[in-house]
């Protein structure tokens, strides 16, 4: 009775133990076939669709040569410069505010680029202000005065319209941000979460560190975040930093801005001159400012980056690579720049539009209340209101930049990933492993208990 009573049982755990690999094979294969599932998130070209500067369609229309920008001014109104009459009259009937200037858009980028032509001074730097319809070139304090001098040759052979400033302080990248990461390359902050559409990143500032550089959340580096795999610096100001685990997990889409607090990011856009904005910064904390120029070029000692946007929220050394955003719109990184948060200064950022149609990411958006992905916030001069009535955007609480530890048991039961079925076929073979060891074994002791009563 015993004797088959095991038999019942070896048999009953081998017919499991098949039908456990049948069942982990059915599940790998579901899983491979049907598609992953993806965080929420936007293209860049969201920008488009979600942009705060309704000028910036009016001065595309009407082209280069009769136009010299556009935008927000104090009560909430969107101005564009343009060069003739006919030009004002079409900005009148889309109903924004024309501006008569005498330089157009082509003569201010054609004095940035014969500013970038000439020989290399770091610690300069030019952008054009759509304002006073110039382009204006600031020397910090490492500027020698020869070479000040010489700059100032240049720009009187380019005209009037070229403003020359002193700055006080250096224009310097700047290390550390609302999240800090550290790595052998220094200490940054984490920017935006984007994905590839299989992978997850943060997007920070390039001068953060070279390809390979891994980073960590703590000083004693048994946090790791992640690994850089791709940028530009100089030139540009990004980089991608690969989540070690694959996925930023919860509150992807919500970047942090102190006391435990976040703010959550609905969508991506260009930002506009005048527009009010709001910076975070592991040293400095949430600090708010203005757009005050666009395409600004920077000489950092490391080398020259083009296309950044000017603004005087203050920033100091710690806060490169933190996000720049407005009404949970993600619009740029931190770069650098010159001055600090008590008597004031100049913060470059990296429009994030031009960095992740450079990368081919998308965003991660927060969801909504009902968990759907929000629509992306209104902009200011959408909602007709002035600059300065702007927020940074909802607020919600903040998690940690490490993953959490739970991530990867999700990944596992979640029932589209491979890995449950492959649990499954793993538990099922060392199931049938035992079950043929378990019989050897009762074979082997009932033949020695058979030969050793024969020969008893």
């Amino acid at each position: 009775m015993r004797h088959a009573r095991r038999r019942v049982v070896r048999r009953v755990t081998r017919l499991a133990a098949v039908g456990g690999l049948l069942l982990g094979a059915t599940m790998v294969t579901r899983a491979v076939a049907s598609e992953p599932r993806l965080p929420e998130a936007v293209p860049f070209s969201t920008a488009g669709e979600t942009s705060v500067a309704p000028g910036a369609g009016l001065v595309s229309r009407l082209g280069t040569s009769r136009t010299a920008g556009s935008w927000i001014a104090a009560d909430g109104r969107t101005v564009v410069a343009v060069t003739d009459e006919e030009a004002a009259a079409r900005v009148r009937g889309a109903g924004a505010e024309a501006k008569m200037v005498r330089h157009s858009m082509d003569d201010l980028k054609s004095a940035a680029k014969t500013l970038g032509s000439a020989p290399r001074v770091p610690g300069t730097a030019w952008s054009m202000d759509y304002r006073s319809n110039e382009v204006v070139v600031r020397g910090d304090t490492t500027v020698s005065a020869d070479d000040w001098s010489e700059l100032t040759r240049v720009a009187d052979g380019i005209g009037g319209f070229v403003r020359m400033e002193r700055t006080a302080g250096t224009f310097t990248t700047r290390l550390n941000g609302a999240q800090p990461i550290l790595s052998t390359a220094g200490r940054c902050s984490a920017g935006f979460n984007v994905t590839d559409g299989e992978r997850e990143f943060i997007l920070t500032a390039g001068h953060c560190g070279p390809d390979g550089s891994v980073w960590f959340a703590d000083n004693q580096g048994r946090q790791e975040v992640g690994t850089t795999v791709g940028g530009s610096f100089p030139g540009d100001d990004y980089s991608l930093i690969e989540y070690a685990g694959g996925r930023a997990g919860e509150g992807a889409g919500v970047v942090a801005v102190g006391d435990g607090k976040g703010v959550r990011i609905t969508g991506v856009a260009d930002p506009a001159v005048g527009q009010r904005i709001f910076r975070s910064g592991s040293t400095s904390g949430l600090r708010d400012g203005e757009v005050t120029a666009l395409n600004a070029t920077v000489n950092y000692p490391e080398g020259t980056v083009s296309g950044l946007v000017e603004s005087n929220v203050c920033a100091e050394p710690g806060d490169s690579g933190g996000p720049m955003f407005s009404e949970g719109i993600a619009l740029g990184v931190t770069s650098g720049g010159s001055g600090d948060c008590r008597t004031g200064g100049t913060t470059y950022f990296q429009p994030l539009t031009k960095a992740m149609a450079d990368l081919d990411v998308r965003l991660i958006v927060a969801p909504g209340a009902d968990g759907d992905a929000a629509a992306p916030s209104p902009a200011p001069s959408e909602a007709g209101a002035a600059p300065d009535t702007a927020s940074p955007g909802s607020s919600t609480p903040v998690r940690g930049i490490v993953p959490d530890p739970s991530t990867l048991l999700a990944r596992l039961a979640d029932p589209q990933n491979v890995g449950p079925g492959l649990l499954v076929i793993g538990g099922s073979l060392v199931a049938l492993v035992a079950s043929r060891w378990i019989r050897a074994e009762q074979d082997r002791k009932a033949y020695r208990r058979h030969y050793s009563a024969t020969w008893g």
